[in-house]
């Protein structure tokens, strides 16, 4: 599977400077991150999360940080969030391997949330629905299409990660 195609066509047609980077295949953010030659601040990580009974919602933090489930919760006004299951991801992301999907939540129907850790000034950098390319551009370009809702989702190395 190449470039997602509902991206690309996406993305030309609004007429988006982007670049395709193929990589070895990886499998976490980290890895990606690793095999694109980007550093983990500047590779998007995308989560799907869900609560039962409403729409699933997108969150898009650097590889570099672990999810602050409270603060998204409290930003999102939802109580019981929990990861998407494998099966549902296939039917939200039909033309996505698993776990690969962009942060553009709006071609899918989905909201999005973006942690304020992304640089506005720089370039962000994101898997093309497979495991094997991602896409650099830039990132006042991906906000202005998506129009994320931003905040602080991250948890940073140094900090203890929420368990819930």
């Amino acid at each position: 599977m190449a470039l997602n195609e509902r991206l690309r066509r996406f993305l030309q047609e609004e007429k988006i400077p982007y670049q395709v980077l193929p990589h070895r295949e990886a499998f976490t953010a980290r890895e990606v991150a690793a095999e694109s030659h980007v550093t983990p601040r500047q590779l998007a990580k995308v989560v799907a999360l869900e609560e039962h009974g409403r729409d699933p919602l997108l969150v898009v933090l650097p590889a570099a940080c672990r999810l602050d489930l409270t603060a998204l919760k409290h930003a999102a006004g939802r109580h019981k969030l929990s990861l998407v299951r494998e099966e549902e991801m296939a039917r939200l992301f039909p033309d996505c391997e698993t776990g690969a999907m962009p942060p553009f939540g709006d071609l899918y129907g989905l909201p999005v949330y973006a942690d304020d850790c992304f640089p506005r000034g720089g370039d962000i950098v994101f898997q093309a629905g497979n495991h094997y390319e991602v896409v650099r551009m830039t990132y006042a370009d991906f906000a202005r299409l998506v129009q994320p809702v931003h905040g602080e989702f991250c948890l940073h190395e140094r900090e203890k990660s929420v368990t819930e």
